[in-house]
C-alpha cells in the first residue's frame, strides 16, 4: 500500500500547492528597464570618447615613425652619394616638377643611382595629397635646393665663376658643370657651420597632432627631429624632441 504523507510537512508533495502560469512569469528575468539602458549608453560614448582620440594618436604616431625611417633611408643615400663627390651635398631642385609624364628633376632624379625613383621611401606614410606632392615623386622638400638661391650663395657662385664666364671657349655645358659645383661646395660649407638646419623635411604640415611640431626632418649629421619651416630661416629649427 502506497504511504501517504502528512500534510503537516512542508516537503511533503501533498503540502506544494500547483503553480499557476502567473507565477512562473513572474521568476522570469525582467529586461533592462530604460534608467539601465541609458546609463549603459553613456558608459558606451565615454568609452568611445577615450578610445577613438587615443587610436588615431597611435595611428598618426606610426605614420610619423615611417615618416622618420624613410628619412634616415634617403640621408643614408645622400650620404654616399657625398662620399663619390668630393663630400658635397647634391645639387638639385627643392622639388620635383610634376609633368604629364611623371615627376622630373629633384633629388630623387640626382639619387636615382642610390635610391630608385619609385622607392616608397620617398612618400612620407602620413601623405595623403594625390595631386599635390605625391604627384611630385616625394613627401620631401630638399632645402639645399632652397639654400643654393640665397643672395650670399650666389654671390659667391657668380665671382667663382666670372673667370669661366669671361673664357669665350667655355662651352654652356661646362659653366652648368662649374655653376652647379660651386654651389654644391658653398651650400655644403653653410650646412657644416650650421648643423641645425634640416636637409630633408616634410614639404607639408602633415604630423601636427597634440603638442607635435608639424613636420620630420633629417640633418647633415644623420640626426632627425621636428621642425617649423620658417621661411626666414629656410632650413628651420630642430625640435626640442630631436632625436639621434
Amino acid at each position: 500500500m502506497t504511504q501517504r504523507r502528512s500534510p503537516l510537512h512542508p516537503e511533503s508533495p501533498a503540502a506544494l500547492p500547483p503553480l499557476r502560469e502567473s507565477a512562473w512569469r513572474a521568476r522570469r528575468p525582467a529586461g533592462f528597464t530604460l534608467t539601465e539602458l541609458m546609463v549603459t549608453m553613456g558608459i558606451i560614448v565615454l568609452l568611445m570618447s577615450i578610445i577613438v582620440p587615443t587610436a588615431r594618436s597611435f595611428q598618426a604616431e606610426a605614420r610619423s615613425v615611417a615618416c622618420i625611417s624613410n628619412l634616415r633611408q634617403l640621408w643614408v643615400s645622400i650620404e654616399t652619394y657625398r662620399t663619390g663627390n668630393k663630400d658635397f651635398l647634391p645639387m638639385s631642385e627643392f622639388l620635383p616638377v610634376a609633368t604629364d609624364n611623371g615627376p622630373e628633376g629633384g633629388l630623387p632624379e640626382v639619387l636615382k643611382a642610390y635610391v630608385n625613383k619609385d622607392c616608397t621611401c620617398w612618400l612620407c606614410a602620413a601623405d595623403f595629397d594625390e595631386d599635390g606632392s605625391i604627384s611630385t615623386g616625394t613627401s620631401y622638400l630638399y632645402v639645399p635646393g632652397l639654400i643654393r638661391y640665397t643672395p650670399q650663395i650666389q654671390f659667391q657662385v657668380q665671382q667663382a665663376m666670372l673667370p669661366f664666364m669671361l673664357n669665350p671657349g667655355t662651352s654652356p655645358a661646362m659653366l652648368e658643370k662649374f655653376r652647379r659645383e660651386a654651389e654644391a661646395k658653398l651650400v655644403t660649407r653653410f650646412y657644416e657651420a650650421s648643423p641645425d638646419f634640416a636637409v630633408l623635411c616634410d614639404s607639408q604640415d602633415r604630423h601636427n597632432y597634440g603638442d607635435r611640431e608639424p613636420k620630420n626632418a633629417v640633418f647633415l649629421d644623420g640626426r632627425t627631429g621636428r621642425v617649423i619651416f620658417d621661411q626666414d630661416t629656410q632650413g628651420g629649427q630642430p625640435g626640442r624632441d630631436a632625436q639621434d
